[in-house]
């Protein structure tokens, strides 16, 4: 890791003379911009100025009528930015221009209650406070279309062509066609920090899907951030839209962002998810810690199935889970336990979709399990045998978003668990998703009812 004076003296020293600096909105969306570097070395050790609209609008900048946190009666005022300089890397398609991201601050110095990274950090406090260090990854699923902004405007988001025709999951061949691409990704994606472990073709017509290898949890959740940014900042300069819908077609699978995980002792050494005198070599600390999951997850399920689109992936068949279940190394299941060996036991959560905003996600996920760790919590629910979509008997996850986000409105746990500003916050954001969505009139209703009715 570079020092601080290192990091001061590439930024000084770079033929751009600037630097690219972003923080994550409520979707996870990067929000940014270039500074100097002489404005930089001023602001490495003190504060930036960034309109708090960042969390007053949503993904298409409109800004929210229903938050109490920012709006036309406050008068959009500047919110307090700290760079954080661990996150220091060069843009590897950029020149190697220096970047970083930054949190929000409040006006005491302490962390913004609504930053989705601060939320994540005061989660992962709370496992170091227990005696635990938190490893994470996630995974990606998402589409490929030979096009343009331009031209998927211009097509009113229809007719996409797909980067390569048909059904083909792990094709080398497919590999090959793209093979710049492909290899773009991998290399200047390690190259910007980000290692990725594997990189191939799912099933769906240009889907590829990357795991990005285990980190502990603030930076797991960075690289996933700067991973959805990066592929689309890469397929720009192939002429290719890559996205991160959770489902882009009814009759294609959806995209999932499944989130790895485990807990260590605080030195990173011993694998506590693991015991080998179990018969399924599964810790007394994992049981509790999917028991946590299982009871916690459907309390704030908005975090991880955050947009009107996301419901759409969650139905039977369609490798997405619908029901409150775990199973062992089962992907019909909500939560597919690895208990394989003392190094790479771990828990996958596959409720989570690739448009989450991975720093909500990780945070649900190891807010929940926590909770179940804590209060000692057993696994009295037996693991699922064979097709998850018909076990019942922990009941189903929310159908939509605006029942998702009611339940997790009116939890105590949620706001146990996250705080009651970010959750009076994040469900307001989610209720006005809702609300744009509900005065859309969509192609189906076209196809549906304009000649017939």
């Amino acid at each position: 890791m570079a020092t601080t004076q290192q990091i001061l003296d590439y930024v000084k020293n770079h033929p751009s003379g600037k630097v690219k600096l972003a923080v994550a909105d409520i979707d996870g969306i990067l929000r940014g911009k270039y500074v100097s570097a002489e404005k930089f070395a001023a602001l490495a050790e003190g504060r930036l100025g960034f309109c708090d609209v960042t969390f007053g609008w949503d993904a298409n900048d409109v800004a929210y009528d229903n938050v109490k946190y920012t709006g036309w009666h406050t008068g959009y005022p500047d919110a307090q930015v700290k760079i954080d300089l661990n996150t220091f890397r060069k843009i590897p398609w950029e020149s190697e221009i220096p970047f970083f991201l930054g949190d929000f601050i409040d006006d005491q110095e302490k962390p913004n209650d609504v930053c989705p990274r601060q939320l994540l950090k005061k989660v992962i406090n709370s496992a170091q406070n227990q005696g635990f260090s938190a490893l994470f990854a996630q995974e990606f699923e998402w589409f490929n279309f030979a096009e343009t902004p331009e031209s998927i405007n211009e097509k009113g988001f229809t007719n996409l062509k797909p980067l390569s025709p048909g059904m083909f999951g792990y094709s080398v061949l497919r590999s090959s066609l793209k093979n710049e691409f492909m290899t773009d990704l991998f290399d200047l994606l390690n190259k910007f920090d980000i290692p990725i472990e594997g990189l191939h073709t799912e099933t769906g017509p240009g889907v590829y899907e990357a795991a990005i290898k285990y980190a502990p949890a603030l930076i797991a959740a960075d690289q996933a951030v700067l991973f959805k940014t990066g592929v689309k900042e890469i397929a720009y300069k192939h002429g290719i839209i890559a996205t991160f819908m959770a489902k882009i077609n009814e009759q294609l699978p959806g995209c999932s962002g499944h989130v790895h995980q485990s807990l260590w002792d605080i030195d990173n050494q011993k694998n506590l998810f693991y015991d080998e005198t179990d018969e399924h070599n599964m810790s007394p600390v994992m049981k509790s810690y999917i028991a946590g999951q299982l009871f916690c997850l459907p309390h704030i399920l908005p975090l991880i199935a955050p947009t009107i689109n996301s419901y759409k992936r969650l139905v039977e068949g369609a490798w997405a889970p619908t029901t409150v279940t775990w199973g062992i190394d089962n992907r019909t299941t909500a939560l597919r336990a690895l208990p394989g060996s003392k190094k790479a036991s771990r828990l996958e959560t596959r409720i989570v979709g690739s448009d989450t905003n991975p720093y909500l996600a990780m945070a649900a996920c190891l807010a929940a399990g926590l909770y179940g760790v804590q209060h000692q919590l057993n696994l009295e629910q037996p693991a699922t045998q064979g097709n998850g979509y018909t076990d019942l008997s922990n009941g189903v996850l929310s159908r939509n978003l605006f029942e998702a986000t009611q339940k997790m409105k009116n939890s105590e746990l949620a706001k146990t668990l996250l705080g009651e500003e970010f959750v009076a916050h994040y469900t307001a954001t989610r209720e006005w998703e809702c609300k744009q969505y509900a005065k859309a009139v969509t192609d189906w209703e076209l196809k549906r009812y304009l000649e017939i009715i």
